[in-house]
C-alpha cells in the first residue's frame, strides 16, 4: 500500500516567541492523519521555545495561529523521470508557472496559454488542452498546434511553449519568438 505524503505547517502557536519562523514537518503520514482530526496536539505546543520579552512591539503580536494539514497529490515525475500519469494538467500549468515565474499560481489553468509574465506569454501545451483527448493529442509543436494557439490565444511578443516535442525549424521559432521547452526534460523538481 502506497502511503500518502503530508505536510504539517505549524505557525505562531499561540505561544510568543523571538521571531516569525514557520516550522514545517512532512513525512509518510497516512496512519496518523487518518486518526487524527487537524488540531494541535499538546506536544507540538510544547515543542515551540517561550520568550514573551522578545516579542516585537512593532509587529503587534496578540498570540494565536494554529497550523494547516495539507495533503499532497502525485509527485510531478514517476520513477523513470516521466512525468506522472496521474498529474492533471493544472497541477502541471501550476507547477510551470511557478517555474517560470516564480510566483505562486493564484488562479485555475484551464488553457494551454498560462499567462503572460513580464511581457512573455508562457503556454503549456499537455493532455490534450486543445480538445484532442488522446495523450499525444496536441501536446506536440506543430504548424497545426501553433495556428490553433495563435487564432484561440493570440500573443504578439516572445513566448515560451512547453510540449512533449517540435516539428518546426530554428527559423520558424525565431519568427514567432518562441522558446521551445521540453517535457518532461525542462521541467525542473528543484
Amino acid at each position: 500500500m502506497r502511503e500518502t505524503l503530508c505536510l504539517i505547517h505549524f505557525w505562531a502557536l499561540a505561544r510568543p516567541r523571538p521571531s516569525p519562523k514557520k516550522w514545517a514537518a512532512a513525512g509518510s503520514a497516512s496512519r496518523w492523519a487518518n486518526t487524527h482530526p487537524p488540531t494541535a496536539s499538546p506536544a507540538s505546543k510544547k515543542s515551540l521555545p517561550v520568550n514573551k520579552a522578545a516579542i516585537s512591539q512593532s509587529v503587534n503580536w496578540q498570540g494565536g495561529g494554529g497550523f494547516q494539514f495539507l495533503k499532497l497529490g502525485e509527485p510531478i515525475f514517476d520513477d523513470t523521470g516521466a512525468i506522472h500519469p496521474k498529474v492533471t494538467f493544472g497541477a502541471l500549468a501550476s507547477f510551470i508557472w511557478h517555474q517560470e515565474t516564480g510566483q505562486p499560481a493564484d488562479r485555475k489553468f484551464n488553457s494551454p496559454l498560462l499567462g503572460v509574465h513580464r511581457g512573455r506569454a508562457i503556454y503549456l501545451l499537455y493532455n490534450g488542452i486543445l480538445g484532442d483527448k488522446r495523450p499525444e493529442g496536441g501536446n506536440v509543436l506543430t504548424t497545426a498546434v501553433l495556428k490553433a494557439i495563435n487564432d484561440i490565444l493570440p500573443f504578439h511578443g516572445p513566448k515560451t511553449v512547453y510540449g512533449e516535442s517540435l516539428r518546426l525549424g530554428e527559423a520558424r521559432l525565431a519568427l514567432e519568438q518562441i522558446d521551445f521547452r521540453q517535457i518532461p526534460y525542462d521541467v525542473k523538481a528543484r
